[in-house]
């Protein structure tokens, strides 16, 4: 860090753990958004980056709701009996 604490921001993003319901969502629907491109176009780092964030907003988005709703043909048993 060199001095103004905002390179750690911008590298790491506010602590999920903070962040309002809307604020997480916002912020995990622009990490979808984003993923194909920095998939494809992203540096090493940035693809880095993006992979270690999503991990942490999706694993808080996982915390605060662990009994949400689940589609079945979201699951194993679903996926098979659509033949996948």
């Amino acid at each position: 860090m060199t001095g103004t604490g905002h390179e750690d921001y911008r590298m790491r993003g506010r602590d999920p753990a903070l962040l309002e319901d809307q604020q997480l969502l916002r912020e995990l629907e622009t990490l979808h958004r984003t993923r194909h491109d920095t998939l494809l176009h992203g540096s090493k780092d940035a693809l880095d980056t993006h992979n270690t964030r999503t991990a942490q907003l999706e694993g808080e988005y996982l915390r605060r709701h662990p009994k949400r709703h689940v589609l079945a043909g979201r699951t194993r048993e679903g996926a098979r009996g659509r033949g996948v």
